[in-house]
């Protein structure tokens, strides 16, 4: 019997064998980086409109590596309005995207398949925007005037639970159709008094413009619509969980970067959507866009619970919304447990520091539109 405790001796033959195994074994390690790269998981990604500041996260996830280090390429599309987006990724075109809280909630309503992985920010900014040198300083005082309104946008069917909630007679206010590629011309312009909007958004054209406005914002009457969400289908997050994970620590870790740093996340955004820098506005424009967007994002829900969460009970509210104004009749309410989920929020934190310095950083674009 042999002595396990004597090295045994090895012939030339076997010292061969032996190397050649532990090259062998060297030079796959070697090449494990080349293959992790080329294994990386391609994923088709739609923004709800334009690029632009507001989700400028998206850009720095990518340009930072917060994509590529949970083994992703991500390619980022420009939408055609979150209805579209939201309709694009229902039917298997885009496997995530960005889509604001009450569309997909009509989704939802009319029979796509929709899951929201988690809210980038709290304030939608819809309302009714005016120029700051309108008469108009009261809900009230809208009676009697023009307001300009694209019908097929999300915040179209919302103007009559507005004039509710403001105690507007919506029988005194014309409505006026207008194309949303000149919506903001035409207030600018004063062809009509005020227009139904986005308010983040189309203050930054009207300030482009050389027209500064103010809103009534809806979230100030009850209205307390979420704006961004982070949206794939039922069956992406029931078959690959861990890439709904991937793909929404990646944005939120994105978002965390923006909050810390809006002057190097500008830079970064503009970098990569470099046409924006092409005309004398474009800076400003996304600045504006930006800030608006990170201001909207300071709430309860994101500084206690992590980024990305949502409150089931304003979720629940803005679904009895959109279910009582905004679908017809046939239309069936969409269940909010199953619409919405937390289950991947939580890891991505700012601590008591970061949230003051983004609060003091954002005051600007929270007084902008008072």
């Amino acid at each position: 019997m042999t002595d396990p405790s004597i090295p045994r001796q090895v012939s030339p033959a076997g010292r061969r064998r032996v190397l050649k195994s532990a090259l062998a074994l060297t030079g796959a390690a070697a090449c494990a980086p080349a293959v992790f790269a080329a294994q990386q998981r391609t994923v088709k990604f739609t923004l709800p409109w334009l690029a632009q500041g507001a989700t400028a996260y998206v850009y720095i996830a990518d340009e930072r590596g917060f994509f590529k280090k949970r083994g992703l390429n991500v390619e980022i599309s420009r939408g055609f309005g979150s209805l579209t987006a939201s309709q694009a990724i229902a039917n298997g075109q885009f496997d995530f995207g960005l889509v604001s809280a009450s569309s997909t909630i009509v989704s939802a309503a009319t029979g796509l398949p929709l899951v929201a992985l988690g809210t980038t920010n709290y304030d939608a900014y819809a309302g009714v925007l005016m120029r700051s040198d309108s008469p108009i300083r009261t809900p009230k005082d809208l009676e009697g005037k023009r307001i300009g309104a694209v019908p097929a946008s999300t915040e179209f069917p919302l103007w009559k639970a507005f004039a509710k909630k403001a105690d507007i007679d919506a029988g005194k206010v014309q409505i006026i159709q207008a194309d949303p590629r000149v919506l903001e011309r035409t207030l600018v312009e004063k062809q009509i008094d005020a227009a139904l909007v986005v308010a983040s958004t189309s203050y930054a054209v009207a300030k482009a413009m050389g027209t500064d406005t103010r809103a009534f914002l809806w979230s100030k009457y009850g209205l307390p619509f979420y704006s961004n969400n982070i949206l794939t289908r039922p069956d992406v997050l029931q078959r690959d969980p861990e890439l709904c994970r991937a793909v929404t620590d990646a944005l939120l870790e994105g978002l965390a970067y923006q909050l810390k740093n809006p002057d190097e996340s500008l830079d970064i955004f503009l970098k990569k959507v470099p046409e924006l820098t092409l005309t004398a506005g474009g800076r400003e424009f996304s600045r504006l866009s930006q800030g608006f967007m990170l201001a909207s994002a300071i709430e309860p829900e994101a500084i206690d619970h992590g980024l990305g969460y949502s409150d089931m009970r304003r979720v629940d509210e803005m679904i009895d919304l959109i279910m009582q104004y905004a679908v017809p009749p046939s239309a069936k309410r969409p269940s909010t447990q199953a619409l919405f989920t937390n289950r991947f929020i939580g890891s991505v934190q700012l601590d008591k520091a970061d949230w003051d310095r983004a609060r003091q950083q954002t005051q600007e674009f929270v007084k902008l539109l008072a």
